[in-house]
């Protein structure tokens, strides 16, 4: 392996795994639209049906769900890089410095999305005020890595991981 892709014992900050995860929710973005197109083409263009509200297939959604999970598991267990983490040199570790297990990109990926079983509150709470809701509980995810010296979100510190620099 190259000297510059070692993986360094040094915690990655804050602001670089924030600035890779905008970076991943743009390929997540095109994720959903490719995925949104091949349903959409497969039901005949019926797949979300509208009136006074918009109905979503609930498989729909799993499917969405489940693809999304495959991108960061699999990039994680496959050299511990998605492509945002990539131009930002940083790596998912096991707290020894390894590759992930698949158990743990498991549970990462589900600890970090729990938030977004927030948005069932919308029909409660409105829309405004379950966004808001869901961007404060996810800013907690991560203010946690301000606090731990390994710098690790709460997603992190369940699946036994964290993400380091490279040398």
């Amino acid at each position: 392996m190259p000297p510059d892709l070692i993986t360094t014992d040094t915690p990655c900050p804050l602001w670089r795994r924030l600035l890779a995860l905008v970076y991943d929710l743009l390929i997540v973005l095109a994720i959903v639209m490719v995925v949104g197109l091949l349903c959409q083409l497969a039901t005949g263009g019926q797949l979300i049906r509208t009136g006074a509200t918009a109905v979503v297939p609930v498989w729909y959604q799993a499917l969405q769900g489940a693809v999304v999970a495959a991108y960061f598991i699999g990039s994680w267990r496959r050299g511990g890089q998605t492509l945002g983490m990539r131009p930002w040199r940083i790596r998912l570790t096991r707290g020894d410095g390894g590759t992930p297990t698949l158990q743990q990109a498991l549970i990462r990926v589900l600890v970090a999305a729990a938030p977004l079983a927030l948005l069932l509150l919308e029909p409660v709470i409105g829309l405004r005020a379950t966004l808001w809701t869901w961007l404060l509980v996810w800013a907690g995810w991560f203010a946690v890595a301000a606090f731990d010296p390994r710098r690790r979100a709460l997603h992190d510190i369940a699946a036994g991981t964290e993400i380091r620099l490279l040398g």
